[in-house]
């Protein structure tokens, strides 16, 4: 009780919202992500242009984007400023980050700014949100903004990428014998049987890996707990794929013949382990296992994780990929997936006369919000870490 107490403290009085909606100008900063293996940038060089030929002011610390292959003379022609200081763009008002800032990041910004980035809860800390609250920060999370549609258009983003890229990491593998692969090419040869593919989890990862798969011409089997989510997938996959249930003797078997295995299976706090050892062992020499739930734990017993430097590793004959983060490994693609996302939300804050102004009439963007002037609003982080919250509809009424 005394910890949040001395939280309490750092909590201000909740604020009138304004209700001028003439159109202003942003100043946003887009620092360098320091963040292990993290390559995107949130902005383009296009949509850099177009904020600022709407009159925005935009911020961005020299190199942040050649992860990404986006130069500072490209940012440059596109008329951001190029900043040599982070601090210098950390104090704008509005900051945007692909990873959450660091502790050290979050002493940069400016009181009453606001905050765009990933939230990542299961990685964060009570002295992360102390932070926020004692800079009385405005901060929204990417990943649970919501379109008109309800869904979670980053989330979703990065769901099809890391699918995509899971089957095109899976194709390099078996097919490269330096890496321990058998030769075999990833797809459908006339008179030559077809590569075969289990799948982990029915999620809007696997579906954009079973299409992938499919478009290959792989034989693909998808295997998950939930009939609704084998359901769900094989209508969005429009074709006839194999679905089962998590049964041992119909996985196994299965393991046994297949070439590839891609794990996406997601839990509340862990991935859940549903091919164990044993399991590994019967598999065909040469085989791999791309586990891209490996940033929870994995779902495979025998993963670990593994880095873009060195990227695999062999275990039982099986080449085991586990590299956290994938999308990072397409840097530029992810980078414009995410501009077009965010880009029209920064056009609409302008538009509408500040933030304020939009968490007060789109509640896709209010969705995302878990601290609004220092005040924390959201449940679930309240009850992970025992700190005060104030109910969003509280504050906007």
């Amino acid at each position: 009780m005394s910890s949040i107490s001395t939280f309490s403290k750092f909590l201000p009085q909740e604020e009138c919202l304004a209700v001028s909606n003439q159109q202003v100008s942003l100043k946003i900063g887009l620092p360098k992500e320091h963040t292990f293996q993290e390559r995107r940038i949130c902005l383009a060089p296009d949509d850099v242009a177009v904020l600022v030929a709407n009159g925005h002011q935009i911020l961005i610390e020299t190199g942040a984007g050649e992860e990404a292959n986006f130069s500072d003379r490209d940012y440059s022609e596109a008329g951001a400023q190029i900043v040599y200081d982070s601090e210098q763009v950390f104090s704008c008002p509005i900051v945007l980050k692909v990873e959450p800032p660091t502790k050290a990041e979050i002493e940069h910004l400016k009181p009453k700014s606001v905050l765009l980035s990933a939230l990542q809860i299961k990685t964060q800390d009570k002295d992360y949100f102390t932070s926020l609250a004692k800079k009385q920060i405005t901060a929204l999370a990417f990943e649970y903004i919501q379109d008109d549609e309800y869904n979670h258009p980053v989330v979703q983003s990065i769901s099809e990428i890391i699918g995509v890229a899971s089957v095109l990491v899976a194709s390099e593998l078996i097919g490269n014998t330096s890496y321990g692969g058998g030769g075999i090419l990833f797809g459908n040869i006339t008179g030559v049987p077809p590569i075969e593919v289990v799948f982990l989890g029915a999620n809007e990862v696997t579906q954009a890996a079973v299409k992938s798969a499919i478009g290959l011409g792989a034989k693909v089997k998808v295997f998950d707990n939930s009939l609704a989510n084998l359901r769900k997938l094989k209508q969005a996959v429009n074709e006839n794929v194999f679905t089962s249930t998590l049964q041992p003797k119909v996985l196994k078997k299965a393991l046994m013949r297949c070439n590839v295995v891609i794990g996406a299976m997601r839990g509340e706090n862990r991935s859940p382990v549903v091919v164990n050892e044993d399991m590994v062992k019967i598999m065909k020499r040469g085989a791999v296992i791309v586990d891209v739930s490996i940033d929870t734990g994995g779902c495979v017993e025998t993963s670990r994780i593994t880095t873009f430097a060195e990227p695999t590793f062999m275990e039982h004959n099986v080449i085991h990929y586990c590299v956290p983060n994938i999308a990072s490994r397409y840097a530029r693609t992810a980078s414009f997936s995410l501009s077009n996302i965010l880009t029209p939300y920064l056009l609409k804050i302008g538009e509408e006369g500040g933030i304020e102004n939009v968490l007060h009439i789109d509640k896709g963007l209010r969705n995302g919000l878990y601290f609004y002037h220092g005040v924390l609003t959201d449940n679930t982080i309240s009850q992970w870490f025992g700190i005060p919250y104030k109910p969003i509809n509280l504050l906007f009424i």
